[in-house]
């Protein structure tokens, strides 16, 4: 079993940078794939960015290409988000998640998830 905690959202200008960290338990992490997903108010869940447990498959959303960089440590079995030249369309709940099969942009398919961290972007 592995459980995720997510933090570091709060509210930001826009322009500004916040990473997003998620600490993860459980002996299986370092082999599990990781992402992050966020919903923004009234609207569907979203992936964000993907990476593989080796770190050497990394996919980004086209609405954060070239803002935002995902990356994980394993030995701490932490993932990151950092987020910089945050716009107020970032605004949303973010988590952070974690699967058994691989990289994917499909929500349904990882197995463990926290329970989100809220960013705030304002104009």
């Amino acid at each position: 079993q592995v459980q995720m905690v997510e933090s570091g959202g709060r509210l930001v200008q826009t322009g500004g940078s916040l990473r997003l960290s998620c600490k993860a338990s459980g002996r299986a992490f370092s082999r599990l794939a990781v992402a992050w997903f966020r919903r923004p108010p009234g609207k569907e869940r979203e992936v964000v960015a993907t990476m593989s447990w080796r770190g050497d498959y990394i996919y980004y959303a086209e609405p954060v290409k070239g803002r935002f960089t995902i990356s994980r440590d394993n030995d701490k079995k932490e993932v990151y988000l950092q987020m910089n030249n945050l716009k107020p369309e970032d605004t949303a709940d973010y988590y952070c998640a974690a699967n058994n099969g691989g990289p994917t942009s499909v929500a349904r398919a990882y197995d463990y998830w926290g329970q989100g961290t809220q960013v705030t972007v304002s104009s």
